[in-house]
């Protein structure tokens, strides 16, 4: 086992040649392992024309359960009233009772399952919004984030706006109910063209379901139909659980509109923007698209699979056995271990039915968070040199202790393989991740990282082949091919809020109890 430099990150102001070698707290908010993976954006999920609408939708967000898991929402309407159900905490806490179901009355309905990345976990900040507009009700549901809703917010506010939330979605709301355009798609288009950043939405209006995609495509939404009712979700698992048929992918830039008049359901599209290239978020092929979903033509754990290929060209090293992280490095593992003859094995088991620490956090509780989640499997670890194939590290705490373990239960080496590059910049597109200052491979090179993980090798698959495995031949540096900010710091749209410097500004006076 190799010495364990445990570097402190340093603190914003301080170079990381002035990082100290005193031990890193094994803390972190919330739990130790809570904060050291990147977190799920939102889900959205919208379907019209279906007598069981409601119960269709919270089966779709359960589907989608993995995107957020803060906050669930469904919005339905039944010809003449909106009904809306918004609760915190998981889908199937709130939405499994006929009770809950029998008042979302209606045969169309929206919903929303959040993690939130702009605004507090409050329920005022819970998804789908609702609004009485002039004309009708206005329901919206929004996966993504905003890069200058506080702009446009503080802006709003001085001509007299009254915000309720202080999610960066009630500003979309906000700008539909000012807009001067006289009919609610022109209104919408108005409000679309005002904002900059990633979305994918689903809105409800008296007559409507409404699908509209960023111009960059950077967040997923695909269209399907079930029964011959037109449904909308941010990914394709949440059709096969209600057995809806997959139709095609919004396209980048288009708003779909569902209507149903005189018995007959009518899907028509438009292209209200000009047309830009492409780029849609590699995160959703490396994280946080369920290995299930079809994005954008492709085959999450396919590509998944060929990450872990590409890594093992790259870096590969004697070792007897590939061990993933559980679960999300599981498919690079397999793609690991089947191009380098090296047997794959679970070498690390997750205990499925544990989520945050459950008892009284003390230090020595925190300090053993990490085995209520993950167990070594000594059998096949004792006296092996394992490679570790993780699919990313953000500030590298979880991995130290995984590695930790993995020497504890008996390995000779442990060689740490990611199958992502190193994550340098945060994101501002619906991501939550820590400041740069926060983030491991911004304040260290590769040996640095090495030591401050503790392992007897690391490396990161490169940008170029992770392009490979998506199916290019690289990456086009004029006109990149996907967002990758996160590893090229290469924003694809302009930070309006961050460069302004308007993101610590308070969005609200009201305290409230969640």
């Amino acid at each position: 086992m190799p010495d364990q430099m445990q570097l402190d990150l340093p603190l914003p102001g301080r170079k990381p040649a002035e990082a100290s070698l005193a031990p890193m707290d094994s803390d972190m908010t919330r739990d130790g392992l809570h904060d050291d993976k990147l977190r799920e954006e939102c889900g959205v999920f919208g379907l019209l024309g279906h007598s069981d609408a409601a119960a269709l939708t919270a089966l779709g967000l359960h589907a989608l359960q993995h995107r957020g898991q803060e906050a669930a929402g469904i919005v339905a309407y039944d010809g003449e009233h909106f009904h809306s159900e918004r609760r915190l905490g998981l889908v199937g806490d709130h939405f499994s009772s006929a009770k809950v179901i029998d008042r979302l009355k209606g045969e169309m309905a929206i919903g929303h399952v959040r993690y939130s990345t702009t605004g507090e976990t409050i329920l005022r900040n819970v998804q789908p919004l609702f609004a009485d507009l002039w004309g009708g009700g206005f329901a919206v549901a929004h996966n993504g984030n905003l890069t200058n809703a506080i702009t446009l917010r503080n802006e709003l506010v001085r001509d007299g706006a009254i915000f309720q939330s202080t999610s960066d979605t009630e500003t979309i709301l906000q700008l539909v109910a000012r807009s001067r355009k006289p009919r609610v798609m022109e209104r919408f288009v108005d409000a679309l063209g005002q904002i900059q950043g990633a979305y994918a939405l689903v809105a409800l209006t008296n007559k409507k379901l409404i699908g509209a995609r960023d111009p960059l495509g950077i967040r997923p939404l695909v269209l399907g139909e079930f029964q011959g009712a037109p449904v909308l979700a941010s990914e394709t698992v949440a059709f096969d659980i209600i057995g809806a048929n997959f139709v095609r992918e919004i396209e980048p830039g288009e708003i779909v509109i569902c209507t149903r008049e005189d018995g007959k359901i009518k899907v028509e599209s438009m292209h209200p923007f000009p047309q830009q290239n492409v780029r849609p978020c590699v995160f959703e092929y490396i994280y946080f698209a369920r290995p299930d979903s079809v994005v954008g033509g492709k085959s999450v754990y396919n590509v998944r699979k060929r990450l872990g290929q590409e890594l093992a060209r790259e870096s590969a090293v004697d070792a007897d056995v590939v061990i993933p992280v559980p679960d999300s490095g599981v498919p690079a593992a397999i793609g690991y271990a089947a191009e380098s003859g090296i047997p794959f094995e679970l070498g690390i088991i997750r205990n499925h039915y544990v989520g945050r620490t459950f008892i009284e956090p003390t230090q020595h509780i925190r300090q053993l968070g990490v085995k209520l989640k993950h167990n070594a499997n000594r059998a096949i670890v004792d006296g092996k040199r394992i490679i570790l194939v993780d699919d990313s590290v953000v500030r590298g705490t979880t991995s130290i202790k995984i590695v930790k373990m993995m020497y504890e239960a008996g390995a000779k080496e442990v060689h740490m393989r990611v199958a992502s590059p190193p994550i340098t910049h945060p994101d501002f597109y619906g991501i939550d991740t820590p400041e740069r200052d926060q983030l491991l491979a911004s304040n260290y090179d590769l040996e640095g990282m090495r030591a401050y993980i503790g392992v007897d090798s690391l490396a990161f698959i490169s940008v170029d082949g992770l392009y490979r495995a998506m199916g290019f031949t690289h990456r086009d540096q004029e006109h990149p091919q996907l967002t990758d900010h996160c590893f090229t710091g290469d924003y694809p749209t302009p930070l309006t809020d961050r460069d302004g410097e308007q993101r610590t500004r308070q969005l609200s006076l009201l305290a409230e109890i969640a």
